[in-house]
């Protein structure tokens, strides 16, 4: 029977791993294949009217799913597939286009035609990894577009930054509660109701005593937060603060903070490029809690994603602007760099789809902290090496897309030059944890940044103008750019490689928000 590698999966070990030896055969592991979409050309036609700005009603998931999901045929040849490999199929959903697969390691081997080994990495941990291309028979050739999850490695990392101890007592000078962010940045009035809002955790979890006594400590009624659970992932809070139970809190806290009147829908998953693409997916097309606005505050540079996993976890986010729903994701936390030691310029990912509003940071200071108060500065977020800097820059995997033609990115040594490629970020808003959000998390308050704050911060934003029109804004990037004046444009710093300018620029994007004029352009 002939074989064919599948295009773009060819994965290489991470540089400074060693190799422990073969998994073990009997091991039982899941995979995530993802299926060709039905109508691919009719969905890029509907991508791109709504590209431009069009007025196109987003497709209910239902529709989405009839007209573009995997065929009934695709899924029957993948079950045939498992059914010849003693692989079980968890799970088959049509409009995911995802079949998740259950086997041991030996299964998977012959299926696949790879080789799985053991390895340890000095700052990833132990994963397990192969080399080269996954084989695919005649029969799925064209048919599969991904196969995720044979190796696990850490695909992200969370984008949020803790202020370090010797600032602490700079806390009350340079330190807001979500409310106060909201109220210096203008946001309309609302909280929310009748929304969903999505968030995207990669491990750890919250504690519901947390949440309770941050959000009454507020004078803000608890919202309904539901853990969603990916895969077996669930609600697993490590107890350290340090750890991802920063993220997930965080996330939840800014969120509920300025839209207590939505559900929180947290979608718990593991931390790989299969487990990462799959809680998206799950959200996208959630017809339980149907959320409108997803938040992402993970993520990874371009270069570190196979292309096989950008493209498929890019179809997911295609997948969200048909159906109306706006995806928030953090740009990074490391600058121009992205944290790549290679002296180049690197974007984050999945900020760098073009199908996301990508959040990047900056750091304010305010005349006051109470409700009322007025920014006094806003400039660009870099607080050094050890600090950190918002993520920026210029894709190298998407092209420009429609609504950022024209535009020029401004580098520190002055020279300026066209886009060329998608350029990132979209939008930005308060990130460092020197004028950091008070949180609660693990028992303890503590002042938290990154552009992980930023993102959750949009997606509220978000969610308060959605219950306020009764409908979804859906992708609203187009919008965005077209909406002259509805942001603060950030006309002072750099995060590395790249100069805040006036207008857009790869640092902050448009700027920080001006919530009732962007209520009013969307």
């Amino acid at each position: 029977m002939a074989r064919h590698p599948l295009a773009g999966s060819e994965r290489a070990v991470a540089e400074g791993s060693k190799c422990l030896g073969q998994c073990d055969p009997g091991e039982t592991i899941q995979v995530v294949v993802m299926l060709r979409r039905q109508s691919e050309a009719a969905l890029h036609a509907l991508l791109g009217e709504i590209g431009k700005g069009a007025s196109v009603a987003p497709l209910s998931r239902d529709e989405f799913s009839q007209r573009f999901g995997a065929s009934a045929e695709d899924i029957a040849r993948m079950r045939a597939f498992a059914a010849q490999h003693g692989l079980a199929v968890v799970r088959a959903n049509a409009a995911e286009s995802t079949v998740v697969l259950s086997g041991t390691i030996a299964q998977f081997q012959t299926a696949f035609d790879v080789k799985l080994e053991r390895y340890e990495h000095h700052a990833i941990g132990a994963y397990r990894g192969r080399t080269g291309a996954v084989s695919l028979p005649d029969e799925l050739h064209g048919v599969v577009t991904a196969v995720l999850g044979l190796d696990n490695r850490p695909q992200a990392r969370p984008h949020f930054r803790r202020r370090p101890p010797f600032l602490a007592a700079q806390a009350a000078a340079e330190s807001f509660t979500p409310l106060q962010i909201a109220s210096l940045y203008d946001f309309p009035a609302g909280d929310g109701s009748g929304q969903c809002i999505g968030i995207i955790e990669l491990g750890g979890g919250y504690e519901s005593s947390d949440l309770q006594a941050y959000f009454s400590n507020l004078g803000v009624p608890l919202p309904k937060v539901v853990a969603v659970p990916v895969d077996n992932n669930g609600n697993a809070p490590s107890g350290d603060p340090n750890g991802p139970d920063g993220e997930v809190t965080l996330d939840i806290e800014i969120a509920g903070a300025i839209a207590p009147g939505a559900t929180i829908a947290v979608y718990f998953s593991s931390n790989s490029d299969a487990g990462f693409m799959d809680a998206v997916n799950r959200a996208v097309h959630d017809t339980v809690n149907r959320p409108s606005v997803i938040s992402i505050s993970w993520g990874g540079p371009e270069s570190a994603w196979t292309q096989q996993s950008a493209q498929a976890f890019n179809s997911v986010l295609q997948a969200a602007a048909a159906v109306g729903v706006t995806i928030c994701a953090a740009s990074g936390d490391s600058g121009s760099s992205e944290g790549v030691a290679d002296g180049a310029d690197h974007v984050d990912f999945p900020a760098s789809s073009p199908y996301v509003l990508a959040c990047g940071g900056t750091r304010i200071s305010a005349s006051s902290s109470a409700a009322g108060g007025m920014i006094k500065s806003e400039a660009v977020w870099n607080d050094g090496a050890s600090g950190g800097a918002s993520g920026g820059g210029v894709s190298s995997l998407f092209a420009l897309p429609s609504w950022q033609e024209g535009l020029t990115v401004t580098r520190v040594n002055g020279g300026a030059a066209p886009l060329a490629m998608r350029g990132l970020p979209d939008v930005a808003g308060d990130a460092s944890p020197n004028s950091g959000y008070v949180v609660l998390v693990d028992g303890s308050e503590s002042v938290i940044g990154g552009t992980s704050a930023v993102a959750p911060l949009w997606a509220a934003l978000i969610a308060r103008i959605n219950a306020a029109k009764g409908a979804p804004a859906g992708f609203v990037n187009p919008k965005l750019y077209q909406a002259g004046g509805a942001f603060r444009d950030i006309k002072k710093g750099n995060n590395g490689s790249f100069a805040a300018s006036p207008g857009w620029d790869a640092c902050t994007g448009l700027g920080s928000p001006d919530g009732q004029k962007v209520a009013a352009a969307l």
